[in-house]
C-alpha cells in the first residue's frame, strides 16, 4: 500500500466559487483554511454568472417588497424565514463585497453624485440588481480569488476533487460527525486526506446532470451526492431551473442570455417574428424564468422548431454595447449582430433550487458540515428561484455559517484513525468510453424524460434506467482507478436518482416542477424530503 498524503485544517472548504471564497475570507484571520477548487479556479458558475446581485438600494424600493417578490416567485414553498434573512442581510453582504473592490456599474445623478446603477430583472418589482456590466460574476470571481490568495491563512488546492466525506461511520466512531474528506489529486493522479475540525460544502449545483446546461462542466452535485451518502437529508431536488435563454448556436456551448435583457426590453419572438410571452402570461417577458421557459419549450414543440428569438434590435446599437458588451461581443463571433437581428434562443438546465437541507447558519445534519449556496437548501428559493438572489444566497449564509463557525471551538487535537484509502487492488480503466457512454446516456434520458414537462410514465422510465446505471458504476467505481469523469458520473448518478425521487413524490405541477398528470396545484403544499435510508 502506497503512503498516504495527509494534509491539516481548521476549516475545509470543498469549492472556490462564491460561496466557498467569501466563507475563507471571513474565516481566514482566525483559523487556518483549505479551499478545493476542482477545477481552475475561474471555472465556477460563479465566474460565468452575468445578470447581478439583487439588494435593496433604492430609496423606493424596500425589503419587505423584496421579500414579496421572492415570495412570489417560490410558487408558495419558499421558507419566509430564510427569505426575510436574505433580503435583511442583502445589503451588507453587499457592501462585503464593494470593500474588497467588486467594481459594480454607477451612473450620476441629477445632482451630480455617483449612484450604482440597477437594473431589473423577471419577478423583480423595483430594479434593484447591482451588476458589473453583464459580466458581474466574472467581476466577483476575481475580486474574491485576489482576495483569498493574497491571505496567508487561505491554502488553494487547484485541481483537487473531493472524493467522499469521511465521518464518524467511516471512521467507527459514536454518533455522526464529520473529520474531513477523501480528495483527488488530478495532478499527481493520487488520493490524499484532508483533516478538518469543520468542513463546508460549497460545490454549487447539479445543472450537468442535462444534456443542455448553462453550467461550467464542474456542475455535477458532487457535494449534494457526498452529503446523501454521508447520511444528509436532501429536499426539494425536482425544482430544477431552466433558463429560457441560452445562445442557440452549434459552436456556443453553455452561452447564457442574461435576464437583464428582457428587464431592458428584448422580446421574444417565434420564428415568423410574432411576440408570444403576452399570450401566456401578462407580464410577458418578465414573467418568472419557470414560465417563460415553459412558453419556448410549448411554443417550440408546437411549430416543431429548433428554437425561439430574443430581439433587443429596436434599441439604439450604443445602449446595447453599453449595457450588454460582452454578449454584443459573443453574438459578434457567432456571425449575430444583436443590434440588427434577433438572436436565436433555447432553454437549458440553469440552477438547482433543492439540495442539502440545512438550518440558517448552513449547518447540515452531520456535526461539524455546513452547505452553503447553491448546495444548499436553506427553503429561500421555493418552488423557483427568483433572478439574482443565487449570489446574495451564497454571500448571506457564507457570512451566517463563518459567524457561526467563529462561535465554537475550531481547533481538533485528536483525529480518530482514518482509514488509508486502499487502491492496490484495482487496475487502471481501459475502457473510458464505458464511462462516456453512460455519461451521455444519463444526460439524455434526464433532458427526455425528467425536463421542462414531465409525466409519470416518463418518471418511471427514468427511475429504472438510472439505476441500471449506476449498478454499471457501482461495479466500474470498485474495480478500477478513479478519475475526474468517473466520480463526476457517480455523483450525477445520485443526485439524478435524488431528482426523480423528489419529482415521483409531488403530485402536483408548482413552480420548475411541471407533471401533466397532475396539473393542479394542491393545497398546503410541503418541501419533498428524502432521508437516506441506511441512517
Amino acid at each position: 500500500m502506497n503512503h498516504q498524503v495527509e494534509h491539516t485544517c481548521d476549516v475545509l472548504v470543498i469549492g472556490a466559487g462564491a460561496a466557498g471564497l467569501t466563507l475563507a475570507l471571513r474565516l481566514a484571520d482566525k483559523a487556518n483554511v483549505i479551499v478545493l477548487s476542482k477545477s481552475k479556479l475561474k471555472e465556477g458558475s460563479t465566474y460565468y454568472a452575468q445578470g447581478g446581485i439583487a439588494a435593496v438600494f433604492d430609496e423606493t424600493d424596500s425589503i419587505e417588497s423584496h421579500v414579496q417578490d421572492t415570495l412570489v416567485a417560490g410558487a408558495g414553498l419558499c421558507d419566509e424565514k430564510a427569505v426575510r434573512i436574505t433580503a435583511e442581510n442583502a445589503r451588507d453582504s453587499l457592501e462585503t463585497l464593494i470593500s474588497y473592490g467588486v467594481p459594480f456599474d454607477t451612473v450620476t445623478n441629477e445632482q451630480g453624485q455617483q449612484k450604482y446603477h440597477l437594473t431589473r430583472e423577471g419577478g423583480h418589482s423595483h430594479r434593484r440588481i447591482l451588476h458589473a456590466a453583464d459580466a458581474t460574476g466574472k467581476a466577483v470571481q476575481k475580486t474574491l480569488i485576489r482576495s483569498a490568495q493574497a491571505h496567508q491563512n487561505i491554502h488553494i488546492f487547484e485541481r483537487y476533487n473531493a472524493v467522499d466525506l469521511i465521518t464518524s461511520r467511516t471512521t467507527k466512531q459514536t454518533g455522526k460527525a464529520v473529520y474531513g474528506a477523501y480528495v483527488w489529486n488530478r495532478n499527481k493522479e493520487q488520493v490524499e486526506v484532508i483533516k478538518a475540525t469543520k468542513v463546508i460544502l460549497a460545490t454549487g449545483g447539479a445543472s450537468k446532470v442535462y444534456q443542455y446546461t448553462s453550467n461550467p462542466d464542474i456542475a455535477s452535485g458532487d457535494g449534494i451526492a457526498m452529503a446523501w451518502r454521508a447520511g444528509c437529508r436532501v429536499a426539494n431536488m425536482e425544482f430544477n431551473q431552466f433558463h429560457p435563454t441560452c445562445l442557440f448556436h452549434p459552436d456556443a456551448r453553455n452561452f447564457l442570455l442574461t435576464e437583464a435583457l428582457r428587464g431592458e426590453g428584448a422580446y421574444l419572438l417565434r420564428p415568423d417574428g410574432s411576440r408570444f410571452m403576452p399570450d401566456f402570461d401578462d407580464r410577458a417577458e418578465l414573467a418568472p424564468r419557470d414560465i417563460v421557459a415553459r412558453a419556448i419549450d410549448y411554443e417550440m414543440k408546437r411549430l416543431g422548431a429548433d428554437c425561439m428569438y430574443l430581439d433587443i434590435s429596436h434599441k439604439p446599437k450604443s445602449f446595447i454595447k453599453q449595457h450588454f458588451p460582452n454578449i454584443y461581443k459573443r453574438c459578434k463571433e457567432y456571425g449575430i449582430k444583436i443590434h440588427k437581428q434577433p438572436i436565436p434562443v433555447v432553454p437549458a438546465a440553469h440552477y438547482t433550487c433543492g439540495g442539502v437541507i440545512t438550518n440558517m447558519q448552513g449547518e447540515t445534519d452531520l456535526a461539524g458540515l455546513y452547505a452553503i449556496g447553491e448546495v444548499a437548501y436553506t427553503g429561500l428559493h421555493g418552488a423557483n428561484r427568483m433572478a439574482s438572489n443565487s449570489l446574495l444566497e451564497c454571500l448571506v449564509f457564507a457570512e451566517a455559517a463563518a459567524s457561526h463557525i467563529l462561535s465554537t471551538p475550531m481547533t481538533q487535537t485528536h483525529y480518530p484513525d482514518i482509514p488509508h484509502w486502499d487502491d492496490s487492488q484495482v487496475a487502471d480503466s481501459d475502457e473510458e468510453v464505458v464511462i462516456q457512454h453512460n455519461w451521455h446516456e444519463l444526460r439524455l434520458l434526464m433532458w427526455d424524460y425528467v425536463g421542462i414537462v414531465r409525466t409519470n410514465k416518463r418518471l418511471e422510465r427514468a427511475m429504472r434506467r438510472i439505476e441500471l446505471l449506476q449498478q454499471e458504476v457501482q461495479e466500474y467505481y470498485a474495480n478500477f482507478k478513479v478519475s475526474n469523469n468517473l466520480l463526476e458520473l457517480r455523483n450525477l448518478l445520485d443526485v439524478a436518482e435524488l431528482i426523480v425521487r423528489c419529482a415521483m413524490s409531488r403530485k402536483e405541477s408548482r413552480g420548475l416542477h411541471y407533471n401533466l398528470d397532475y396539473p393542479e396545484l394542491q393545497d398546503n403544499p410541503t418541501p419533498s424530503i428524502i432521508t437516506p435510508d441506511k441512517f
